[in-house]
């Protein structure tokens, strides 16, 4: 008597879920239908597209470098004895002559007057072996002054002549003294601190008292790629650009924090072999530094010209996308699809335009506004855009 029951319930409990199951099967269908209606009577989004701008450009590679003075020079004692004064504030920019140390002259001083005396001494002599040598002359001829007294004369004469040629060139050194006491700058720049101070005593074997830096013109100085120089050389023996050894190649530099480049210069020198180890070559560019605003051992970078004038192909840094690890741009194909181009990317160009090597054609219709309306393979309505022409065509 149980068991009909049971397989009573289990049937009814069976048709209840294959009812639900259908039921609930007829509302998916209808909601997918629904839904592929709905997307179907969807309009196509519409985008913005526009040729690749053709223009002439000129790439150009950067490299990173210090700044460094066009000349560094380290001032020394060049005479003995105690400092007096100095005559500048630590830190500033001087002249060149401008004194920046004095020592005490007056031993110096003194040893000039010593010389100026024997200098005198040395002149009168000279001045009496002259005149008896002439007297002995005159009377040679009386026989009243032997002959042996004659050469005595010449001799003292050419003696004296001697000791006062002496005597000037110890003038002229007590005088070269006495000038070492007041210390010049050799050029104009900035000084830097004192390494001794008013009252100590300096020496003439080189005691360090400080240095100055030139800062107007500046250099900057960055190592080349063996692999760059060589494409430099190759495009300069295709007469494509001038040689980099040239002095006049134009540069342009700027700072860590810079945007842009504020700094305009020429390439002044290139080093003669390349560094074995590093497998690079130094080079050094000079631009002016009018304000000072620049300070010898600052990083920068320089850009230089690598190619002649080209033709190429831009679009904007926003119609590009990234695609895992290869960028893209939307373009739409003759049946307004759509579609995912992959391109390889050029150096960029003020403006917010970027150089495409390949990947399209100039004849690509290339969506510039809309990217997030639809999606590759979909249908698009586009709409005649145009790219705006960057201010200048130098490449960054």
């Amino acid at each position: 008597m149980g068991r009909p029951v049971i397989r009573t319930l289990a049937g009814v409990v069976a048709l209840a879920l294959v009812g639900g199951l259908a039921v609930l099967g007829w509302q998916a269908s209808r909601s997918t239908a629904a839904t592929t209606a709905q997307a179907a009577a969807r309009p196509a989004p519409s985008v913005i597209v526009s040729p690749p701008l053709l223009r002439r450009v000129v790439d150009q590679r950067e490299y990173a470098g210090r700044f460094e003075p066009t000349a560094s020079v380290e001032i020394r004692a060049r005479v003995s004895g105690y400092l007096q004064s100095i005559g500048f504030e630590d830190g500033q920019i001087v002249q060149a002559g401008q004194t920046l140390f004095t020592i005490d002259p007056r031993p110096y001083q003194a040893a000039v007057a010593e010389a100026q005396a024997q200098l005198s001494s040395a002149r009168a002599q000279r001045d009496l072996s002259d005149l008896e040598l002439r007297r002995a002359e005159q009377l040679a001829g009386t026989s009243a002054v032997s002959r042996s007294t004659l050469d005595q004369r010449r001799q003292q004469k050419q003696g004296a002549d001697a000791a006062f040629e002496l005597a000037q060139a110890g003038l002229t050194r007590a005088q070269l003294d006495l000038d070492f006491t007041e210390i010049k700058a050799p050029i104009s720049g900035r000084v830097s601190n004192r390494r001794v101070d008013a009252g100590s005593l300096v020496s003439d074997t080189g005691t360090l008292l400080t240095t100055v830096v030139a800062l107007d013109p500046i250099y900057f100085v960055f190592d080349m790629s063996e692999r760059d120089f060589v494409a430099y050389e190759r495009a300069v023996k295709s007469g494509d650009l001038r040689s980099i050894r040239d002095r006049g190649v134009p540069i342009e530099a700027r700072l860590q924090d810079d945007e842009g480049w504020p700094y305009q210069g020429t390439m002044s020198f290139v080093d003669n072999r390349l560094e074995s180890g590093a497998g690079t070559i130094r080079a050094r560019a000079v631009l002016a530094n009018a304000d000072l605003f620049i300070t010898p051992g600052q990083f920068g970078r320089l850009r230089l010209a690598s190619s002649g004038e080209r033709d190429a192909l831009l679009v904007p840094e926003t119609a590009l996308l990234t695609d895992q690890a290869s960028r893209i741009v939307l373009t739409v194909a003759e049946d307004d699809t759509l579609r995912a181009t992959p391109v390889r990317l050029g150096a960029r160009l003020p403006g917010g335009l970027r150089v495409v090597e390949s990947g399209l054609k100039a004849e690509d219709r290339v969506v510039i506004n809309g990217l997030l309306r639809g999606r590759a393979g979909q249908k698009v309505v586009p709409q005649a855009g145009e790219i705006a022409p960057a201010a200048t065509a130098m490449v960054n």
